[in-house]
């Protein structure tokens, strides 16, 4: 009996994380106290002038980073982890920015949140956004809820999809291939015709893949676990007069593949088919001293996984999810005076879900979990305001928001964030901020769901500095913080029949840790190292320690290099080296802890530009062929590679 439970579980939860599989490879982050960045702030402003921890992934760094996924990309970042980036296609990854769960980072795409309504922790499966799709990519470290809401507890990162750029239509086309069968086609069309801009963007991507759980006898022929991807994105902008614009964008992605039953097990059968899609529209007023942008958005999931007998113990299992979210908003950015900015704005959030999960045995038939969006919904209602002052060397943030939730009532959250820019060149800064996180729709109307649960509250503490020792080439940052969560959801079992299992509000979350960059660039020659350290506990309602990170390395550094050898040939280097992190062993009963050991990954990157119009590129991934494991019970990629060639049509 307590077997054939913990495979229930350990089904259930393998079917409701998301899916996707990558690998880590060398990319340079631009973080430069002149370059304007708008997440931290929901407006155009210069990292000088505001007292935040912003990381810019560019648009050149992107192009030159084709052939490559988007956890590629954010995966050397400090103070980000992608667990379970290495595994195989189609194996699930989460995000871990300074060591919270992935649920409390907020994903948002062009400015707009898109949680999944029918995930366990809310958390979105970045594999769904191809890189050809992507401008630009911004990362806000720290508490963001005052201006984003619910979900922004240890930062946001902020995926810019490509917009119309330039009149007349330019076209592209990109083909890879590499390692496991991998092949991914890709073209996009962008520009502007008078008063109308379009993007598109057309990407296919077919991997056979390789057995994603451990066979540890090395005998079972356990079957290679494939992923295919089919992805399209739409912009249109529509200038109706210099004071007046409208826009619209669509992103559709359909992704299938193979599973295995779990950790060290193999399934011939088990497949899944999910599907995600984000669309949006908007209009940008243009004010005497400022803007006023009405957006409205929906974001919805499917989820449909099938294992049917007679693999394993003659498992029947049948899920099929859909998470919907509606996003309406008004934001008004506006100039104040000499001295005084200001971002307002009001939001409206309505989540819903419908689940079905089917999990059946030999001897083991209990009835289909149903979820149903009758009752599995929730709205949050919200009015925010952020005050900015700047006088000469002193910058501050003021910020505040009330949100009204339709189960949980009213909350709110601020922001206190002063700063100094002296020299024109050295910022010290530090950030009081509050966030919160509500539970998910699963964790509260599932089979293990929990009506009586809390909303999670967290402050945090951050200070740090950015010094350009020398303009434009040279730069050091280092940033503390410290984060305190109240009510943290977890997940209990019971250790004694009838092994009851629920969520639960614990007491508290307690993570702190450091990161540091330091940063050189010249006319040929890129480089960055950075170290970035994190430790944390969780405790339960009585005060006993649950949890500590899983999955989650204390250190983690890594040094990039990047050399433009010629005017058509560049040459890039990187190094990662994650340190311990613990596992849980399902594989036993009771679960044990086990500790995952170190690992470094070296990987190379070339490109040259064979002609005005053509580009070609190659990525060799985990040079030194290093054998480690990034979750217990699944396989890590060996030594790789990637090739591929861009063509660029004026």
């Amino acid at each position: 009996m307590k077997k054939k439970y913990f495979k229930i579980v350990l089904g259930l939860g393998l079917v409701q994380a998301g899916l996707g599989g990558t690998v880590a490879n060398a990319q340079d982050t631009t973080r430069v106290l002149n370059n304007v960045v708008v997440t931290a702030t929901r407006s155009p402003k210069k990292l000088s002038d505001i007292g935040r921890v912003v990381t810019v992934i560019s648009a050149e760094q992107i192009n030159r980073s084709q052939g490559q996924t988007l956890p590629q990309l954010l995966n050397t970042v400090p103070g980000i982890t992608f667990s379970g980036a290495q595994n195989a296609p189609g194996i699930s990854t989460s995000v871990f920015l300074r060591g919270a769960s992935s649920g409390n980072t907020l994903i948002l795409v062009d400015g707009f949140p898109v949680n999944n309504a029918s995930s366990i922790d809310g958390s979105y499966d970045l594999n769904a956004f191809p890189v050809n799709e992507i401008e630009k990519i911004e990362i806000l470290k720290g508490a963001g809820s005052t201006l984003y809401g619910s979900d922004a507890v240890a930062g946001v990162i902020n995926i810019i999809t490509k917009h119309p750029q330039g009149q007349g239509l330019k076209g592209n086309v990109q083909l890879t291939g590499g390692s496991y069968n991998t092949f991914q086609e890709s073209a996009g069309l962008n520009g502007k015709i008078h008063n109308t801009g379009i993007a598109i963007n057309l990407s296919n991507t077919d991997s056979r893949g390789f057995a994603a759980a451990t066979d540890t006898t090395n005998k079972a022929g356990f079957k290679k676990d494939g992923f295919h991807q089919r992805s399209a994105s739409v912009n249109i902008n529509q200038y109706v007069s210099d004071k007046f614009s409208l826009n619209g964008n669509f992103q559709a992605s359909y992704n299938a593949g193979d599973l295995p039953y779990g950790a060290f097990a193999d399934d011939k059968n088990y497949t899944y088919h999910n599907t995600f899609l984000y669309g949006g529209l908007g209009a940008k007023v243009v004010l005497p001293k400022g803007t006023l942008v009405f957006n409205a958005s929906q974001n919805t999931v499917l989820n449909n996984f099938k294992n049917l007998p007679p693999d394993n113990d003659g498992t029947n299992q049948l899920t099929k999810n859909t998470g919907r979210i509606t996003n309406l908003e008004t934001v008004l950015n506006y100039n104040l005076g000499k001295y005084f900015d200001i971002t307002s704005g009001a939001d409206y959030k309505y989540s819903n879900t419908d689940q079905y999960s089917l999990f059946q045995q030999t001897g083991y038939n209990p009835p289909a979990s149903v979820i149903s969006s009758d009752t599995a919904h929730s709205s949050i209602t919200s009015v925010y305001t952020s005050l900015f002052f700047k006088s000469n060397i002193f910058h501050m943030e003021l910020g505040g928001r009330y949100n009204h939730h339709s189960k949980y009532g009213d909350n709110f959250t601020y922001t206190i964030n002063p700063s100094l820019y002296l020299a024109d060149q050295f910022k010290v800064f530090g950030t009081v901020a509050s966030a919160y996180k509500s539970p998910s729709l699963y964790q509260l109307y599932s089979q293990y769901g929990n009506s009586q649960l809390k909303p999670e509250t967290t402050t945090s503490y951050e200070a740090g500095f950015d010094w350009e020792i020398v303009k434009n080439t040279l730069s050091f940052n280092t940033d503390f913080y410290k984060r305190n969560t109240k009510d943290v959801v977890y997940f209990y079992s019971e250790s004694k029949f009838p092994f009851n299992s629920f969520y639960k509000n614990g007491q508290f979350q307690k993570d702190k840790g450091f990161e540091s960059e330091l940063k050189y660039n010249s006319n040929k020659l890129t480089a960055s190292a950075y170290f970035a350290y994190v430790t944390g506990k969780q405790t339960d309602e009585t005060g006993k320690q649950t949890a500590n990170l899983y999955r989650r390395p204390k250190n983690t550094f890594g040094a990039n290099v990047s050399y433009q050898a010629c005017a058509d040939f560049l040459i890039a280097v990187n190094y990662k080296y994650t340190g311990n992190r613990a596992d849980q062993n399902f594989a036993t009963y009771p679960s044990t802890i086990t500790t995952l050991k170190s690992y470094n990954l070296v990987d190379l990157h070339l490109q040259l530009k064979a002609t005005k119009n053509l580009n070609v590129f190659g990525d060799l991934n985990n040079v030194l062929d290093q054998k480690y494991i990034d979750w217990l019970g699944y396989n890590t990629r060996g030594i790789n590679f990637t090739i591929g060639a861009k063509y660029q049509f004026n």
